[in-house]
This record gives structure tokens, C-alpha cells and sequence, in this order.
């Protein structure tokens, strides 16, 4: 190539390049000039206008042309440089890098592929999804609105004592110290274990020291992480019939056979079958969602069982500190010594469910294994926030808050039990359900759709939940989860006629 057109084609990349870059650069918008600078460049070099191998303009040239300083456009090229985008060669400028993967696969191997593929590959077309996850997405039970009546599990959290817990967190946080701040491991902050050993010693009766205790975030974890600990593909779970929707959701991940422990006046009847299972999820002290009270007897005879068959108890004791008439009933972990009971317990009922912060009462043979596995797993975090809760319990604010909310949450209880017997009738309450708890059961005639009455309400302002919805299998029991704590005593009565409108007459 001549002298006069090695200048020619020059002239002719800085003037197409100039061009490109005060044609893009106008709606650009914010950001500093080098950014912008950057970003027209890689653009314009994704999108194909500046072709793989093609020259950049020195950037004096390239300065002089857009009106912008040297040194604006060198950290723009340089950028570009670091990202990969562009390469220098040393004597001869800057030159656009190939961007575009290189093909290690031939194109008959291409297309098998692309033919092999369950999903269309068209853009926008859906994500292929694990079967396990497209049963779990098929019937969705957390529910998008979680505040309002009669929304079941939720307490009323503008009662929590946050100038407490704020003026707590405030002292921590002035001079934080670094194992606080960063990744924690040993099962939770020493101090919150302590004190929620010494706590569910005196209100739940358990028996228990704080090497026993393992800080969660919530039930679900806790759940989720005894059966990756406990239980292997294919081997058999107990789960109460009704139960807890948690539960299922977690145990549709596992590859387990799920088996209903029928729920009765007694507690919960045997599964048939003779394969013993790994686990048995329980609410003894309040069942989830009847409100039912296992006996003392048949507490005693699954926890025969549970050590004859090598099995493990799982307790839930989601929200036993209310109780509003009758004494106590002391958790099944501290009937025996030395128990095959995993106690759970949360602070998301009786504080509030953004917390997060959630316990394990674990036999002392599964108290290790299972501490390092959270630390592996789930890597834990929030020391701080659980130092500040450890000090609201040490203090002795949690304990008065609790017996505040027993009062206030009686009251409720009693206002909307009065309506629906004046309104509706005393069928409509199960007369077995304990005096517990934070929500109660509407009974329904069973020709009823409650999923239908729980949709039509929430149209109008009231969420609730379907008894059905409850129930693994088929012949579910009809009725409504009224969730009386999160609504003051003035909104009851209007949202209980609102309710009352969408049943059947």
C-alpha cells in the first residue's frame, strides 16, 4: 500500500470513529466524559459498527476531533484495554479485540444439542425448571400480603419494644466489635444461646444447656437442615394430616416418602405401614392448625416409639408461649431425659417474623454435627443483631413483652369468639381447639369451598387462610384461619362482617 493511501485510510478510521462517538455521545447522558467516552466505544464495538481487528485513532487525533482532552480519551482507551475489548501493539495504535466466543464444538454437535433440549430456545420463552420446583410453584401457600386481618401466624409487631431493642442496637453499633461484623460460626452468638437456654428451661420446661442450642433463621431452616442431616432419599417422614404448609414445602425438595400422622382428639395417630420413618414432625403443645393438645399419653407412647424405632422427634413449638386460660403445657422435649426430641423454636411469632432469628433444641449426640453443617451450609451472620437480642432477654423486657401480648391477644381472642357465636353460631368454633395460640379455626359445613370464600374475602380486604389447603390428601375438612392478633380490637368487628358477606348463606 502506498505512502499517500496508508493517510488516506487513516484520515478515514479517525473521521468514521469521530463520527460514531459525536453521534452517540449527545444521548448518552450523565456519568464523566471518559465514561461516556467508554461506553460509546463499547458499544459501538458489541453491536459490529467497529469491526474485530479495526484500528482505533490515536487518541491525540480522536481528542481533537470530538473537543475533548487527551487524557480523557487514554482512560477511555485504557478501560477498554483492561476489559478486553481492545489490545495495543507497541509502534503501530489500537485495535478492536474479538469479542465473539471461539466455537470449540461442531456445528452437527450444535444442533444435537439444541434438538436434545427439553425448553424452546426462543428468547422469552420459559425457564426450564426442576421437576421438584415446578411442584412446589404449582400450589404456592406464602401468601403476597402478610399484615391485616385476619392474617393467621402474625403478631401484632407495632407492639414490639423497639426503644429497647433500638437503644441496644444503637450502644452496639457506636464501637462494633469485628467478630460482630463478620461471618459467625459456633451456632449462634454465645450470649443469645445462653439466654435462650436458661428462658425455654423456665417458660417451656425444656431440658437443655447452651452447647445444646442452635441459632436459625427461622423454622424453615431448621426443618430443611434436620432433614439433610437425618434423612437419605427414599426413607420415610411422618408429617401431622393437617400440618404445617412449611413443612410439605420443604419436604417437596427431598427426595422422601412423606406419610400423614392423622391428627385426633388425642394427639396424632400411627401411620400405617412397618418402615420406620427418620423424622416425625410434631405440635404437640398446640397443633398446627386444629389447636389441638396432644395427651400426656400419647406424647409418652410416640416418644416409646420414637426410641424403640432409632426415629427422631421433631417438636415445632411455634407459638406456645400464648396461652390465655389454663396452665402451661410443658414442651415433650422435657418429659425424658435425654429425649430423641429436636426442639424448634421462634422469635418470629412473639417478636416479629422479619427478625428472622429462629432456635434448634438438639440432642447432645446431633449438637455438633449439626452446628458445623449450619456453618457450611448456610454461613452464618447477624451477630450483632443477635448480641441486641440476647441483651433484650437478659434484661428481662422479652419476658414482660410476652405476658403484655398474652393479655392484649386474650382480649382479641375473646372479641372475635363472641362474634362468631352471636352471628354464625357455636358450631362453627371446634369446642377440642386449646385456648392458645394466635389464630383460630372457622369450622365450615363440608359441601363449603373454602378456597373460594378465602379468595372472595381477600378480594375485599380480609386475608385468611383455607383449612383445606392444609391437607396432603383428599376428605379435607372445610373451614377458615382467622389470625386475631395483628388486628386491633376496633377493626374486628368490620372485618368479621366483610368476612361474614362472602359465606354462603
Amino acid at each position: 500500500m502506498s505512502w499517500h493511501c496508508q493517510i488516506a485510510e487513516a484520515a478515514l478510521i479517525k473521521s468514521i470513529c469521530a463520527d460514531l462517538v459525536l453521534q452517540r455521545l449527545a444521548p448518552a447522558g450523565g456519568g464523566t466524559l471518559n465514561r461516556q467516552l467508554y461506553e460509546c466505544l463499547r458499544g459501538a464495538i458489541l453491536d459490529g459498527s467497529l469491526p474485530p481487528s479495526s484500528p482505533l485513532p490515536a487518541s491525540r487525533d480522536l481528542a481533537r476531533e470530538i473537543g475533548m482532552s487527551r487524557n480523557t480519551v487514554l482512560h477511555a482507551y485504557e478501560q477498554l484495554r483492561t476489559e478486553g475489548y481492545v489490545h495495543a501493539r507497541v509502534g503501530s495504535g489500537t485495535f478492536v479485540a474479538e469479542t465473539a466466543p471461539d466455537s470449540y464444538l461442531s456445528a452437527e454437535r450444535m444442533q444435537g444439542l439444541q434438538a436434545a433440549a427439553a425448553e424452546p430456545s426462543a428468547a422469552g420463552a420459559p425457564a426450564r425448571l426442576a421437576r421438584r420446583a415446578q411442584a412446589l410453584l404449582s400450589n404456592v401457600s406464602a401468601a403476597p400480603a402478610q399484615w391485616g386481618a385476619f392474617m393467621p401466624g402474625v403478631p401484632d409487631v407495632t407492639q414490639f419494644p423497639n426503644r429497647h431493642f433500638s437503644r441496644i442496637l444503637s450502644r452496639l453499633w457506636r464501637d462494633p466489635a469485628p467478630q460482630l461484623l463478620t461471618y459467625a460460626h459456633g451456632g449462634g452468638h454465645p450470649a443469645l444461646r445462653a439466654a435462650i437456654a436458661e428462658h425455654v428451661r423456665v417458660a417451656r420446661s425444656v431440658r437443655c444447656d447452651p452447647s445444646q442450642i442452635l441459632v436459625t433463621e427461622g423454622v424453615h431452616q431448621a426443618v430443611d437442615l434436620s432433614l439433610r442431616m437425618l434423612v437419605d432419599p427414599r426413607e420415610t417422614v411422618w408429617v401431622e394430616e393437617p400440618g404445617y404448609w412449611g413443612f410439605h414445602k420443604v419436604l417437596q425438595m427431598v427426595s422422601a416418602v412423606v406419610k400423614p400422622l392423622r391428627v385426633e382428639a388425642e394427639g396424632s395417630g400411627w401411620p400405617a405401614g412397618k418402615v420406620p420413618p427418620r423424622l416425625i414432625f410434631v405440635t404437640p403443645s398446640h397443633q398446627y392448625p386444629l389447636g389441638l393438645v396432644m395427651s400426656l399419653a400419647r406424647r409418652r407412647e410416640l416418644l416409646e416409639y420414637a426410641r424403640a424405632s432409632g426415629s427422631w422427634i421433631v417438636e415445632d413449638d411455634y407459638d406456645s408461649e400464648f396461652r390465655y386460660a389454663g396452665r402451661p403445657i410443658p414442651a415433650m422435649q422435657g418429659l425424658e431425659e435425654d429425649a430423641p426430641v429436636i426442639y424448634i423454636g421462634t422469635f418470629s411469632k412473639t417478636l416479629f417474623p422479619g427478625l428472622r432469628v429462629g432456635y434448634m433444641v438438639l440432642p447432645r449426640v446431633l449438637a455438633e454435627p449439626f452446628r458445623a453443617a449450619h456453618a457450611d451450609l448456610y454461613r452464618e451472620g447477624h451477630a450483632l443483631t443477635q448480641a441486641a437480642l440476647a441483651e433484650l432477654l437478659e434484661q428481662g423486657h422479652y419476658a414482660a413483652h410476652i405476658r403484655r401480648m398474652r393479655v392484649l391477644y386474650a382480649r382479641r381472642r375473646a372479641l372475635l369468639e363472641g362474634l362468631i357465636n352471636r352471628y354464625l353460631g357455636p358450631d362453627y368454633l371446634d369446642p377440642q381447639s386449646s385456648n392458645a395460640g394466635l389464630h383460630l379455626v372457622l369450622r365450615l359445613p363440608p359441601d363449603c369451598d373454602d378456597v373460594a370464600i378465602s379468595a372472595a374475602a381477600q378480594a375485599r380486604g380480609v386475608l385468611t387462610r383455607p383449612l383445606s389447603r392444609y391437607y396432603m390428601h383428599p376428605g379435607a375438612r372445610r373451614g377458615l384461619l382467622l389470625g386475631y392478633a395483628c388486628v386491633h380490637e376496633k377493626d374486628i368487628a368490620p372485618a368479621f362482617h366483610t368476612l361474614r358477606a362472602c359465606l354462603p348463606r
